[in-house]
């Protein structure tokens, strides 16, 4: 079993410096009103799309289809009172290249269901749906 670290370090009002084990450090501001950076739940969405995209980039290459790019946004909705999880979360795909719709499905379905780790966590509290958009 393999052990990931992470820290918040408090800066200043709700402003911390976030790190993990990579030594890679960033700002996390929980403070919407000054919002210098991104949100503890904000990280959580771009944690997912990270996650899924990389699953879809490393299918589409392995089944050899030719994209040439491919970005995946992500709309949360967050429940009314505390704790305010993601209720619902619909994940955009936006896909470019010469590539076979059904591989692009396959993918994302794989990913969704299989692969990415954040997407399993996130579905024990949200209901996460899918939308491919083909430029």
């Amino acid at each position: 079993m393999a052990i990931t670290n992470a820290s918040a370090t408090w800066t200043d009002g709700e402003r911390f410096v976030g790190q993990g084990s990579s030594g890679h450090a960033f700002m996390i501001d929980a403070d919407r009103q000054r919002n210098s950076a991104p949100g503890p739940m904000e990280y959580v969405l771009i944690a997912l799309c990270g996650c899924t995209a990389t699953d879809v980039v490393s299918i589409l290459t392995k089944k050899r289809e030719k994209f040439t790019s491919l970005s995946v946004r992500a709309e949360g909705e967050r429940a009314a009172e505390p704790p305010t999880v993601y209720k619902n979360i619909k994940l955009i795909y936006t896909v470019g290249g010469a590539v076979s719709k059904k591989a692009v499905e396959d993918a994302v379905k794989l990913s969704k269901d299989k692969y990415c780790s954040v997407s399993q966590m996130l579905q024990k509290t949200a209901a996460i749906t899918t939308e491919i958009d083909y430029i």
